[in-house]
């Protein structure tokens, strides 16, 4: 282990250099103290911006993203759910895209975007414009434009003249390419977001097709969760030497998030318990995750029938109303959200104090997003799963992808009256990042609800360019409102993107 300093010399970091190549080094988990996006060395409107949100001290994976991809090159970045990582990327990019336009100068109305950032959801696809919106209020020079399904393409052809940065799902980014509505032969840097759902949701090829069309790019930026085998294929067919930023696992314990685990007898017998928790005195906004679009309704139908005052989620709905939804959660008008794993990226609401996982995920993995919706940016957060008995073996999938028990509880009065068995830690038993079905993870959208009705057919572009050169970008995050929420901070209080 060698220990080098960064540009910066406020931060420090543990790198790990790789012998074999002559690419960037793997940092890992240091310790650093927190420091200021002043520090970083971002242009003073991105600074403004922050202040005026009332952001001021970075988060960890924002300590150690900015400067790296300040300095250039491809990256690949794990990060806990929560941590920030999306201010992350977009500051240095804006940064960078106010630089090459210091005087501010308007826009040419042509759609050739100089900065693309891929998502695997419409919902998180537009946390991360709205969030990138924010952020240059003060900037002249720049325009933010969205690209998803379920939209009016007249309208999305409109908006991305003049973008020179685009946030947009891959099927709906190709259409628009293929139709030569957008040219994405300027693009200078690429950002794959939550890479590891790409791949679930089947979008590898059409991302290795977006990549082709922005092959003189200089820069990647890829954000997974973890580094799993799947994603390094991946970043190998996207990526020239990238290095790696690792800030947290699957293995990291939510410390801030309270997980419980409640067996039941039956479906009633999880209703019960789901009134329970719902009733709870501390709960401010709820998620309830649900494991069809069907059920997703019904169990809305039951809260309100019981006065909770519920609304569903799911991808079946058309876009205008998930986003009305959405944006009712985000004001506060919703208190309980019954969702499909439709919601499980994207959504970005602080005051999300408790996730309920009435229906158990398809993937393991998918537990660990679910629970990061509540407890963000060091708020403390309630995480419950309703199990039944025949669900064993999806408890026991989950506790041995996080390495980490799930203690079951009993409230009084909804005691389980069949035994519970103790899931047991067999070699080989609930192998991470497998489906929990013999169906695997291809029939996930469908189960789920994440279906996002976008065009999966590529015709070679006729912008498209051979293959060259690339260009230049979880630790625990600190305490404070998460980025991108309504919450505001208390007086003095020093607050974090997350």
């Amino acid at each position: 282990m060698k220990r080098t300093t960064c540009l910066f010399d406020c931060l420090l970091v543990d790198a790990l250099i790789d012998q074999p190549q002559k690419g960037h080094p793997l940092i890992g988990m240091c310790m650093t103290m927190t420091i200021s996006f002043k520090e970083l060395g971002l242009a003073q409107p991105l600074l403004q911006a922050t202040e005026a949100l009332g952001y001021t001290q970075a988060t960890p994976v924002q300590e150690k993203v900015i400067p790296a991809a300040l300095i250039g090159g491809d990256w690949m970045v794990s990060s806990q759910t929560g941590s920030g990582k999306t201010a992350a990327f977009l500051l240095p990019l804006l940064n960078q895209l106010l630089a090459a336009n210091p005087n501010g100068k308007p826009v040419p109305g042509r759609a050739e975007p100089q900065v693309l950032v891929l998502c695997p959801t419409r919902e998180l696809a537009q946390q991360v414009s709205a969030d990138a919106i924010n952020l240059v209020k003060f900037a002249r020079g720049i325009r933010i434009a969205t690209i998803m399904g379920g939209m009016p393409y007249g309208k999305q052809i409109s908006q991305i003249k003049g973008a020179n940065l685009v946030v947009a799902t891959p099927g709906r980014l190709l259409d628009l390419s293929n139709s030569r509505a957008i040219r994405l032969d300027k693009v200078k840097c690429m950002i794959v977001d939550e890479a590891d759902r790409m791949l679930d949701l089947g979008f590898q090829d059409d991302i290795e097709a977006i990549h082709e069309l922005c092959s003189d790019r200089g820069q990647t930026l890829m954000f997974s969760a973890t580094f799993a085998p799947r994603i390094m294929q991946l970043a190998t067919s996207l990526m020239n030497n990238p290095g790696r930023i690792e800030l947290a696992s699957a293995h990291d314990k939510h410390e801030n998030i309270a997980q419980t685990l409640h067996w039941a007898d039956s479906v009633a017998h999880k209703h019960k318990l789901l009134s329970h928790w719902l009733s709870d005195p501390t709960m401010e906004q709820a998620v309830v995750f649900a494991s069809t679009q069907a059920d997703s309704e019904t169990i809305a139908d039951s809260l309100r029938a019981d006065g909770h005052e519920a609304t569903a989620l799911h991808g079946a709905m058309p876009q205008a109303v998930r986003n009305r939804r959405l944006q009712s959660l985000r004001k506060g008008q919703t208190r309980i959200l019954v969702a499909t794993d439709v919601a499980a990226r994207g959504i970005d609401v602080p005051t999300i104090t408790h996730v309920i996982n009435f229906g158990l995920p398809m993937k393991a993995e998918d537990y660990v997003h679910r629970i990061g919706r509540t407890g963000r940016a060091g708020r403390s957060g309630v995480a419950i799963t309703l199990a039944e008995h025949r669900d064993r073996s999806k408890i026991r999938a989950i506790e041995q992808y996080t390495q980490q028990p799930l203690q079951a509880e009993v409230i009084p009065g909804l005691e389980p009256q069949e035994k519970s068995r103790k899931p047991s830690h067999r070699p080989g038993a609930g192998r991470p990042g497998r489906s929990f079905g013999g169906k695997g993870a291809s029939n996930a959208s469908n189960r789920h609800g994440q279906g996002q009705g976008e065009g999966k057919t590529f015709k070679q572009n006729h912008f498209a360019k051979p293959s060259g050169p690339k260009f230049a970008g979880s630790g625990k995050p600190s305490s404070g409102p998460k980025f991108g929420g309504s919450g505001k901070p208390s007086s003095g209080q020093k607050r974090t993107f997350a």
